[in-house]
């Protein structure tokens, strides 16, 4: 467990500008690849670098990151990405199976090649490389059929992240519910009806003595296009494991202009959006999913969590 003492702070005094600011930094939706020069970012703020190569896959793509490159630490490493032309479009019908090399800074593979199947979700089609890493430092995803240099990648010392791991207990947080909205002006963003996931708090949840499924995102102003495909898989993933788990969903912004970051942000630290966080009946984090998924990767870490 990490010294609490040993974290930065969270965020104080976020402005949505500030949070898509750093957004961006985290690498969450950043290409990576390629040497030509910066692209336009498109509509859902894939920017990135341009390939020289033709752009169609098995004959040269970009690498879209599609992970915050901030929270990784040593252990089970998720990289989902996505695949680009050399003119910053996705790639919608990329091979079934990918394969990759893990790099560490100097070149060096790290263990086998890994691989990954193509899961098919809005805006882009993704693909999920796990692989575990022992330290920090900084890697490379090198793709095949990709750039050389893949996509690069920190891993951080765990003592400098905020946004609770695999392994460390989630702090619970009165979230806001229908019988008690806080102040919100949208308890959630879902349209054309909400969500079924403000009937209780976080931390109510958490006391329950059962598995937690917390969604944190904001379908109406998610900055990749995520949040709303994520929570509909949450939804429909709530039919199967209803029995099991207890659903709990919080938006990122406490007023319907997007503007104010709500507290249960700041409260788990986070940097980007959606990330769900799947605990135990401790309430001990055992996944946590960042950025993209999809409703077969979705019930897979669920099934595994129980």
């Amino acid at each position: 467990m990490t010294d609490p003492h040993l974290r930065p702070q969270l965020m104080v005094g976020l402005n949505r500008r500030r949070f898509l600011a750093g957004l961006a930094a985290s690498g969450a939706l950043a290409a990576c690849g390629g040497s030509t020069g910066d692209t336009e970012s498109s509509a859902d703020g894939a920017g990135g670098y341009a390939d020289s190569s033709s752009g169609v896959a098995g004959n040269g793509f970009t690498l879209v990151q599609r992970f915050p490159n901030n929270v990784q630490i040593p252990g089970e490493i998720r990289m989902p990405i996505t695949l680009s032309t050399g003119s910053a479009e996705f790639i919608q019908d990329g091979p079934a199976t990918l394969t990759a090399r893990v790099l560490d800074i100097n070149g060096v593979q790290l263990g086998n090649a890994i691989s990954a199947i193509r899961r098919d979700v809005p805006p882009a089609p993704y693909y999920d490389f796990r692989t575990t890493i022992d330290a920090p430092g900084f890697y490379a995803l090198a793709v095949a059929g990709g750039p050389d240099g893949g996509a690069a990648f920190q891993v951080m010392d765990p003592r400098a992240v905020a946004v609770p791991t695999p392994g460390e207990m989630l702090p619970d947080f009165d979230t806001p519910t229908v019988s008690n909205p806080q102040g919100f002006e949208v308890l959630c963003s879902r349209t054309p009806d909400p969500c079924p996931f403000h009937g209780v708090t976080l931390t109510e949840a958490l006391d329950a003595g059962r598995p937690v499924a917390y969604y944190v995102g904001t379908p109406a102003f998610c900055s990749t296009g995520s949040c709303a495909p994520a929570l509909e898989a949450l939804i429909r993933a709530q039919e199967r494991f209803e029995d099991t788990f207890t659903f709990v969903h919080a938006e990122v912004f406490s007023d319907a202009a997007g503007t104010a970051i709500a507290p249960a942000v700041t409260a788990v630290g986070m940097t980007y959006e959606p990330a769900l966080f799947i605990t135990d009946a401790t309430g001990t984090v055992v996944e946590r999913l960042d950025a993209v998924w999809d409703q077969t990767e979705l019930e897979e870490r669920l099934a595994l969590a129980t």
